[in-house]
């Protein structure tokens, strides 16, 4: 019904290559819970709408839920055209829906009769979702970054990405640190779809030849889960351990939680009280309340502590210890340089 001659639809890989902002067809709620990474929400439908026209198919058929589409959306034609002219300036746009179907051939069959440069998907995000979750099976080499809480594990493996080192920062795409605290200051966290679907894109832009860093962390950063096959993948992989004296620690721990919300600093205290133990979770409280912030982490660490030491210590893989205090980053850098041929899995 939609068809146009002028309007390609290309493969997965060949549409994630092309040029031109991608539009996002399917209803708000569908895009909430997972889209291609960089995409734009552009529903033809809002969540109401898109319920209506499915009972319709339900209930009446085929023909009547089309009928009821073109009738819903058509007034809609002419502000879709003038959004779109907003977001493409060169008039180039990728469409796509759920399944390739008639969503997306309906506002490309709009936007290729304004004028505009488009291409479709085949499959829809349908399509890209089992790409998704089989591009994260695909074996690269790993080193991990490890060591206790506070050693500067993100801020190194940030300076690598700089100097080009393929690192996959999963705190980052996760908008948590891993922690009870992991949360502060940090936007919401995406939907756990989301999350695999920004890790299989980096994943899949990684050259196999060239190892990529990721930093230990368990199964389940904050809400968000790391797709299995990875987490085998980290499970089994080389671990750099980066050592730092305690006082080192604690200052960076306050530089990074310092400015949080004494409540919610509470908060997050309270919910490790169970292994932490009443009596030093009640002091630690005191502490913060005291604003002093510095031997309030120096308790807390001893859980973490505890914690990772557990960790390493399951871990059956090859472990290279780094002594970092004192060293800047830079110098920090050039030490794992020095030992990258050892890292090698």
């Amino acid at each position: 019904m939609w068809d146009s001659a002028l309007v390609q639809t290309l493969t997965l890989e060949n549409f994630l290559s092309a040029s031109g902002v991608i539009l996002d067809v399917r209803s708000p709620s569908e895009y909430r819970q997972g889209h291609l990474p960089g995409a734009v929400s552009f529903p033809l439908f809002t969540d109401a709408e898109r319920s209506q026209v499915g009972t319709c198919y339900k209930q009446q058929g085929r023909d009547e839920a089309v009928e009821l589409g073109f009738a819903i959306a058509g007034p809609k034609f002419a502000q879709f055209i003038a959004e779109a002219k907003q977001l493409a300036g060169d008039r180039r746009v990728r469409v796509h829906c759920w399944r390739g179907g008639m969503r997306s051939g309906a506002v490309a069959w709009v936007l290729e009769m304004a004028g505009f440069e488009v291409v479709t998907l085949a499959g829809g995000y349908k399509a890209f979702r089992r790409w998704a979750l089989a591009t994260v099976e695909q074996p690269k080499p790993i080193v991990i970054m490890g060591g206790m809480t506070g050693t500067g594990k993100t801020d190194i493996l940030a300076a690598l990405s700089q100097k080009g080192a393929q690192v996959l920062d999963l705190e980052a795409l996760a908008s948590h640190r891993g922690s009870s605290f992991g949360g502060l200051g940090l936007p919401p966290q995406p939907t756990n779809e989301q999350f695999e679907n920004d890790i299989a894109v980096r994943w899949a832009a990684f050259d196999a030849r060239q190892p990529v860093w990721i930093e230990a962390e368990s199964s389940r950063i904050g809400l968000c889960r790391v797709p299995e096959p990875l987490f085998q993948q980290m499970s089994r992989a080389v671990v750099l351990e980066i050592r730092r004296s305690r006082s080192e620690r604690l200052a960076g721990l306050v530089q990074v939680y310092g400015s949080a919300d004494r409540q919610e600093l509470i908060q997050a205290t309270l919910r490790i009280q169970k292994r932490l133990g009443g009596q030093r979770t009640k002091e630690a409280i005191e502490l913060i309340q005291a604003e002093k912030l510095t031997e309030a982490f120096d308790l807390i660490l001893d859980y973490y502590d505890k914690t990772y030491t557990y960790d390493l210590l399951r871990r059956q893989v090859k472990i290279y210890p780094i002594e970092v205090t004192g060293l800047s980053t830079d110098e920090t850098i050039d030490l794992i340089w020095e030992k990258v041929d050892l890292l090698q899995p």
